[in-house]
């Protein structure tokens, strides 16, 4: 077998079963390339995990790409992360044309109640893992708190995230020195290729860009559909940013669900054949360090104010709110479950509760 057979047999394979985020991604990745196959050393993957936080885009995805070049060179890299994403986008696009078909469903919104209190219980979730990895002293703590807050000034998600990013680096560089609309396809492009460009962090961060970007600033979608699209990128194996396939479909159909696909995961490839070459050089860098540092502190403020606006539509009605507490008793009961049955639950539990207040009204 050839390497880029080897490349993409198994990075098709993990976008089929690659289900619980980008941390489950990586640690999937991690057991099969390093533990499996040997293609590299733990100290090697390691120092990629550290670059894909130096840049924007996804983490688990640029992973992908890095190891199929590492394995195959730059035809590994867009074999590797093709077959990665392609199953996620086609998945999420076969969803996306089920999703408006069942607009025309009456009362299909309410059905979908159940999905987005689970949405935000998976972000609580990532923010309670990445905050102890990404939190680690009280000055990357103020540049959370300083990019949860201007958050909330409405500066934009990009903006604060490099206020913060900067600030931090200045406060820690100055310690270690003294100690469903109709859209034009171009425009969708343009939207993706900005936050495909700009995303640091994990996927999850995306919530809050999509939020400044396709409510907020264009008002294209509204938060409940946003909601309702990121339940969606959870449901699905995959990366998480195959949530912009759902919302390029809504925004233009066909076209616009390929044309977000492609903003969305493009500018990975480019930063990713990039920087591999440059990693070895990177490794020791004390500067490059600190500002790791800041931008992760900043990410998990951001994170932290996504769960507002979704917390303001998953909370509208009382259902909400029991389906939130039934989600918390079956965490605290089998605390390991994953996303995929979460997201299944809580889908389940709105069409339980839609059917009930049906019944009680006759």
């Amino acid at each position: 077998m050839n390497r880029i057979t080897e490349v993409f047999k198994l990075f098709f394979h993990l976008g089929i079963v690659a289900f619980g985020g980008p941390a489950a991604h990586i640690a999937m990745i991690h057991k099969e390339v390093v533990d499996k196959r040997k293609w590299m050393d733990e100290k090697h993957f390691l120092d990629l995990v550290g670059a894909t936080s130096l840049i924007p885009g996804p983490n688990s995805t640029e992973m992908v790409i890095h190891c199929g070049y590492q394995r195959a060179g730059v035809p590994g890299l867009f074999v590797a992360g093709i077959s990665f994403i392609l199953p996620a986008c086609v998945l999420t696009g076969i969803l996306a044309y089920c999703y408006t078909l069942a607009f025309n469903i009456p009362n299909f919104e309410a059905y979908l109640i159940g999905i987005k209190p689970v949405v935000i219980i998976l972000i609580f979730q990532a923010l309670q893992k990445l905050w102890k990895k990404a939190i680690k002293g009280f000055e990357l703590a103020l540049v959370a708190s300083l990019v949860l807050a201007l958050g909330f000034t409405g500066v934009g998600e990009v903006y604060a995230l490099f206020i913060g990013g900067l600030l931090g680096f200045i406060i820690l560089k100055t310690k270690e020195k003294f100690t469903l609309n109709s859209v034009a396809i171009s425009s969708i492009l343009f939207v993706f290729l900005k936050i495909g460009s700009v995303l640091f962090g994990s996927g999850y961060v995306l919530i809050a860009y999509l939020q400044d970007e396709i409510v907020n600033k264009h008002g294209w979608l509204t938060s409940a559909q946003i909601a309702d699209a990121v339940a969606i990128g959870q449901f699905t194996p995959g990366p998480v940013l195959s949530t912009s396939t759902f919302i390029g479909y809504l925004l233009g159909n066909t076209p616009g669900a390929i044309v977000a696909s492609i903003g969305i995961f493009l500018p990975s490839f480019i930063f990713v054949l990039i920087l591999n070459p440059l990693i070895p050089k990177m490794r020791n860098s004390k500067n490059f360090s600190l500002l790791l540092d800041s931008v992760n502190a900043g990410a998990v403020g951001l994170m932290a104010y996504a769960l507002y606006p979704l917390g303001k539509v998953a909370f509208f009605e009382p259902i909400g709110i029991v389906i939130f507490g039934l989600i918390l008793l079956v965490l605290w009961k089998w605390p390991k479950i994953s996303s995929l049955k979460l997201v299944s639950l809580g889908i389940f539990l709105g069409i339980i509760s839609v059917e009930i207040t049906k019944y009680l009204k006759f």
